[in-house]
């Protein structure tokens, strides 16, 4: 019951019960889907700031005369956010090529939405790599 009512009390005792090899008090049910959840929410960031890197680049490309220093700012804060997860939880890597490809539909509403371009007018899929996604000097030509 501690779980659903009190759910900061029964992290501290799970890490007291792990801490004191206490095992056999451990609500595992709760805390593998925890665990997995955890995991989860790493891979929801990922896509997140993907999202909005993509977006950015895209209305970078798209509205070449909107371009401004303040466009470039938060595409460099989404890079350095990306590379800062991707350092901090390393097996992220093997997530990238999916994580930007479930984040593109999403950045090209964002980039449509802010620009008033049609969603037409975007690729269907992403074309920026990954490399280049990270890339702190990449910026796409104009189109």
């Amino acid at each position: 019951m501690e779980y659903h009512h009190d759910f900061q009390n029964w992290i501290n005792q799970h890490i007291k019960f792990l801490k004191t090899r206490q095992f056999n008090k451990l609500d595992v049910v709760h805390l593998v889907e925890e665990l997995e959840d955890m995991g989860k929410s790493n891979i929801r960031e990922l896509e997140s700031r993907f999202v909005i890197l993509i977006a950015h680049l895209l209305k970078w490309q798209f509205q070449p005369d909107n371009q401004s220093s303040i466009w470039r700012g938060f595409i460099s804060e989404q890079r350095v956010q990306l590379l800062r997860l991707l350092k901090k939880v390393p097996s992220l890597k093997r997530h990238l090529a999916n994580a930007v490809m479930d984040a593109y539909p999403d950045a090209v509403f964002l980039a449509s939405d802010e620009t008033g371009l049609p969603e037409n007018v975007f690729p269907q899929s992403c074309s920026y790599t990954i490399e280049q996604l990270l890339d702190k000097t990449f910026y796409p030509d104009s189109e």
